[in-house]
C-alpha cells in the first residue's frame, strides 16, 4: 500500500527526519509527505522536495491520502532514544523504516539553490565590511522553547545559554569577528552589543549564512544540525538534554560541552510530563567562570584554525 508520513515538530527535529525518509523512498517510490510544521526544510532535500504537501493542501485528503496507510513517526516515543542508545536521526530511522536494531547515523544532506548561496555569502561580507572584519560567528543563544518576559529570557528546558553569559560571550567574540545573532528576539539591552541581526531571515535563508559562516556556536537547536549538514565548525553547549540524543559527538568539525553532565534527568516529553525534571534541568545553562571561558576560548581557537 502507498504511504504518506506526517512529520511535525521544531526545525531541528524536521531537519532530523530527512535522512530516514529519503531512505523509505528508495523502497517505497509512491511515498508523501505530509509537513505539519517548517515545510521550506523539504525544499532542501532533493529527494523530498517534489513529494512534500502541507496539510492545508486543497483536496488532499481525498486525492492522496484516503487510499493511503498513514505514519506518524514519534522518535521521542522510541525506547533507544529515551535511553540514550541513539540520537534523533537513528530515531526517526528505526520508526520510519522499521528497524530493530540502531544502525549508525545516515548523513545529514542539505542542498541550496544557488540564489541561497550567493545571498548568505553577500550577507556576510557585507557585513564584514561595516564592521572592519575578516570572521564570522553564527550564535544561537536561545532554544525554541525560550520566551522573552520584559528584561529577561527564560527557558524552563534549561536548553538555552543565560542571558548574562550570553551578552559575556558576545563582548568577547566581537574582538576576534563579526557576529551574527540566530535568534527569534533581540537581546532585551539598551547597550550597542555590536551584533548583526538579520532581518525577515527565513530557515533557507540561515542556511546559506551558516553555509557561508566561519564557525557556529549554538545551544540545543536548529543551528548545531545545519552546521552538521555544511561540515561548519561548531561549539554546542549542552544543559539540559543529553548530547547522545541531540548532537553530533562524532563530528570531527564539533566540540561537545556538556554542562549538565552527571546532574541532569530525562524529560520525557511527548510521552508524559514531568514538572520535576524540568525543574531539575533548567539551571543546567547556567556555566561556571571555568566552562563560560572553555566556550569562549573554543570558539577563539576554531576561528584561529580556519
Amino acid at each position: 500500500m502507498k504511504t504518506a508520513v506526517f512529520i511535525n515538530g521544531g526545525a531541528g527535529r524536521v531537519l532530523c527526519a530527512i535522512p530516514a525518509l529519503e531512505a523509505y523512498l528508495e523502497n517505497n517510490p509512491d511515498t508523501i509527505v505530509v509537513t505539519e510544521a517548517w515545510a521550506e526544510l523539504f525544499l532542501a532535500s532533493k529527494k523530498l522536495r517534489d513529494i512534500c504537501f502541507v496539510p492545508n493542501t486543497k483536496n488532499l485528503f481525498e486525492n492522496y491520502l484516503k487510499e493511503r496507510k498513514i505514519l506518524s513517526p514519534e522518535p521521542y516515543r522510541q525506547h533507544e532514544y529515551f535511553n540514550q542508545k541513539c540520537n534523533l536521526m537513528q530515531a526517526f530511522d528505526m520508526q520510519i523504516n522499521n528497524l530493530e536494531e540502531v544502525r549508525p547515523a545516515p548523513k545529514l544532506e542539505l542542498s541550496l539553490s544557488r540564489q541561497q548561496q550567493v545571498q548568505g555569502y553577500n550577507f556576510l561580507e557585507q557585513a564584514k565590511r561595516n564592521l572592519k572584519k575578516d570572521k564570522v560567528v553564527v550564535f544561537q543563544p536561545f532554544g525554541q522553547g525560550a520566551n522573552i518576559d520584559g528584561r529577561f529570557i527564560v527557558d524552563g528546558s534549561g536548553r538555552s545559554f543565560e542571558l548574562k553569559q550570553a551578552l559575556e560571550i558576545i563582548e568577547e567574540l566581537n574582538k576576534e569577528a563579526v557576529v551574527v545573532m540566530m535568534s527569534s528576539f533581540q537581546i532585551p539591552t539598551e547597550k550597542n552589543l555590536g551584533v548583526v541581526y538579520p532581518e525577515n531571515m527565513d530557515l533557507l535563508g540561515w542556511m546559506g549564512v551558516i553555509n557561508a559562516a566561519d564557525y557556529v556556536l549554538a545551544c540545543d537547536s536548529v543551528a548545531q544540525h545545519m552546521a552538521n549538514a555544511f561540515s561548519k565548525k561548531c561549539t554546542v553547549v549542552i544543559g539540559g538534554t543529553f548530547p547522545e540524543n541531540i548532537t553530533y559527538e562524532n563530528n570531527p568539525n564539533f566540540t561537545v560541552i556538556d554542562n549538565g553532565k552527571n546532574e541532569r534527568k530525562y524529560s520525557p516529553i511527548r510521552l508524559v510530563h514531568e514538572v520535576c525534571d524540568d525543574l531539575n534541568n533548567e539551571d543546567l545553562m547556567v556555566l561556571d567562570d571555568k566552562t563560560l571561558k572553555q566556550v569562549i576560548d573554543s570558539v577563539k581557537k576554531g576561528l584561529k584554525n580556519e
